[in-house]
């Protein structure tokens, strides 16, 4: 389990960040239950973030595996993505080549997230993706004052959930998917 900001130097402790991301760097909560018994993640604050040509923005990942981990307080704040194709992503669901985890829902639970002020570009039709496992779904997700544009052509971006629940507040573009 680790706490990844590939874009700056390795720190510990690290609760507030000011940082500039390109090209495939990104900023994300990952790899998280990996192991049965590991630490969560709580009260991390990321803000004033600049995503330039990355592959993902701001990102939670965890294995789809048995885990008594978790990430609850993270807020993620005043960040500008341009031309990023995963702006705003959860991937709880994590199994790269279905190896170690199989038909197993992830154990690590995911509460309280606040996105606050997310704008910019998303170079993929879907700019939000909060993807949770049916066996712990997330709950407590704030956005709030979300605006992001798809960059090709007049098709607007659109938001894609499972099992994630929350609310919207202030602008929301593209629709909020939460419930």
């Amino acid at each position: 389990m680790f706490v990844r900001f590939i874009c700056i130097p390795r720190a510990e402790g690290i609760q507030t960040l000011s940082i500039a991301c390109y090209e495939l760097d990104f900023t994300g909560i990952g790899s998280l239950g990996w192991e049965l018994d590991e630490p969560g993640v709580q009260n991390i604050t990321v803000t004033m973030a600049t995503f330039r040509g990355t592959q993902n923005g701001v990102r939670i990942k965890t294995w789809a595996r048995a885990s008594h981990g978790f990430v609850t307080g993270a807020v993620f704040q005043h960040v500008t993505m341009v031309n990023v194709s995963n702006p705003i992503i959860i991937e709880q669901r994590y199994c790269p080549d279905k190896n170690n985890c199989p038909n197993q829902v992830s154990g690590v639970k995911i509460k309280d997230v606040v996105y606050d002020d997310i704008h910019g570009t998303s170079a993929t039709k879907v700019a939000v993706k909060l993807d949770c496992s049916q066996g712990n779904p997330c709950s407590g997700i704030r956005l709030k004052d979300v605006n992001l544009n798809y960059v090709r052509g007049n098709q607007p971006a659109v938001s894609s959930c499972a099992y994630a629940a929350g609310t919207a507040s202030g602008i929301s573009n593209p629709t909020s998917c939460l419930y």
